[in-house]
Parts: structure tokens; sequence; C-alpha cells
């Protein structure tokens, strides 16, 4: 593993990530960390972001935190699946901040989160909280878009939430609105806040939300993959 060095340049393919993400399976985290002289966290109580972070490195990725893909010349995003021994998901999948203000104009075809899910490079890693960071597995990737219903779906969810940011009901929204896409706090503590629109059109102030793709939608994706 030592003789292996993080690549310099994004890779210029899809057939070259693939190949990049095929070549990481079967791997620790430990020995991607080492072989790129990066620490490793002890856990993830802090570090929540370090297995992306660690990923993007060794495939190339160019994006960082910027609102668009991870390899935005190949349309392509990275997500890091941490599964159960049962391989499973163990937690819903970030996708982007969902806007609260000024989304005049805003509609499912120019949305962020349609963006950065017309074509998604999965990355399953091994997540149980009692298997040290540095012993976690990485395992085989999967590229994946969605199909027409999936599409559908997740354009319908994402309307559905949106018109009620837009109408001022941001608060009401639970985890029980969407069938795959869901809206949820994202910040690192309550005491953060920013503007939303409230019941009667006014400016409120209230916690960031995220787009997260719930766990039996991304586990569908991994067993069409996986078992056909």
């Amino acid at each position: 593993m030592q003789s292996i060095k993080t690549p310099k340049t994004a890779p210029s393919t899809i057939e070259e990530l693939m190949q990049r993400a095929r070549g990481l399976a079967g791997l620790s985290l430990g020995d991607l960390a080492r072989a790129a002289n990066i620490q490793i966290p002890a856990n993830f109580k802090t570090q929540k972001g370090w297995t992306g972070q660690l990923i993007e490195l060794w495939l190339g990725a160019s994006a960082g935190s910027k609102p668009e893909q991870d390899f935005p010349e190949l349309g392509v995003e990275l997500k890091t699946l941490p599964l159960s021994y049962s391989n499973k998901p163990l937690e819903t999948t970030y996708v982007c901040y969902a806007p609260l203000t000024n989304n005049t104009g805003v509609n499912w075809e120019n949305s962020n989160v349609r963006n950065k899910l017309q074509r998604v490079l999965w990355l399953p890693v091994q997540g149980e909280r009692e298997i040290p960071p540095a012993e976690r597995i990485v395992g085989s990737p999967v590229l994946w878009q969605p199909n027409s219903h999936q599409n559908a779906q997740l354009q319908h969810d994402w309307e559905e939430l949106m018109d009620m940011i837009s109408l001022g009901q941001v608060e009401r929204i639970d985890a029980t609105v969407g069938s795959y896409l869901q809206l949820r706090p994202k910040a690192a503590n309550g005491s953060v806040v920013t503007e939303a629109i409230g019941e009667d059109g006014q400016i409120i102030k209230t916690r960031p939300r995220g787009f997260y793709l719930r766990k039996n939608f991304t586990q569908d994706i991994l067993e069409s993959a996986f078992l056909g």
C-alpha cells in the first residue's frame, strides 16, 4: 500500500474514475490514510466528514465544498455510504443544503438536488460504530443514475418540500414528508440559525435545513446493483 500514491489530477473519464474506485475496494481506511500521510481519528464524533474527504483525495475529486458535483467535468457526485454488518445503510445520505428564501424561479430541472443526483458514485464503507475508523473496509463502487420512476418520485418529493418552504411551512416539515427525499436540520448544533419564510410571509430565524436521501432508498440502489 505504501507504494501507491494519491492521484495528482482529477480523472478524465468515468472509466478512469471507476478504475480508481475499484482499486480502493477491500482496503481499509487506515491503509489509505497511512499511504497519504493523513492522521486517522480515533472516532468520528468530531470528524464526521473524514471518510468522504479521504475517499475524495484518493479518487481525485476537484469540487470540494462547492455547490456542484464532486467530479464536475464528468457530471458525477461521490457519496460514501456507511453500512451495517448486514450491508444495510446506517444513516440517511446528505445531498445538499435546502434554500429557505429567494426561491423564485427555482424548479426541479435547475435545482441543486437534481444536479447532484444525476449520476452518483456510491462507495460503501463499513460503518458499525465499534469498528475503529482505521479498520473499516471500503466496498465495491456502484455508479448509479436514477431511472424514470426514481427521478419522478425524487421530483415529487422535492416539489412538495419546496412548496412547503415557499408557503412558510418549514417548521411543519418533519421526517414523514417525502418518500425518497426528506428535509432535516443541517448544522453543527442548535445555536446555528438562518433566515426562512414564516407562516405570515415574514422572515423568521430557523435552523438550516438539508436534503437527505432516506435509508430505504439507498438500500434499494445497492440491492439493485448487487442483486440485480
